[in-house]
């Protein structure tokens, strides 16, 4: 890993965990999705102060070099993030919709 990726990697987890951390102070994001952004900017931390970890790990999987498994972890873990939130997403339009139909209901009775 080059040095030059090594500070763009610390620069970009710091970035992260301090927007993250402006954002829960100022009570704009919720705790469970702010504990996702903590732990993936620590883990480009992590990774990034420590290049041994990132150099090991891709001679056990076979990815030719460090950035690349780097890119490929980012990516595996925010297509996690992806699922996750489709899954809270579809649960919150199951739940509008029976609000909806509920205070339809609700209307339709009143008004009789």
């Amino acid at each position: 890993m080059t040095p030059t990726f090594q500070v763009i990697l610390i620069l970009t987890s710091l970035i992260t965990a301090g927007l993250i951390l402006r954002r829960i102070q100022k009570s704009q994001v919720q705790i469970q999705d702010s504990l996702f952004w903590l732990f993936f900017s620590g883990l480009l931390l992590f990774l990034s102060l420590f290049p041994k970890v990132a150099e090991t790990v891709t001679n056990l999987l076979g990815v030719s070099l460090p950035v690349n498994f780097v890119f490929l972890f980012i990516i595996f873990l925010l297509i996690i993030h992806q699922f996750q939130l489709t899954l809270r997403l579809s649960k919150l339009d199951n739940k509008v919709k029976e609000l909806v139909q509920t205070l339809a209901i609700e209307r339709l009775k009143h008004d009789e």
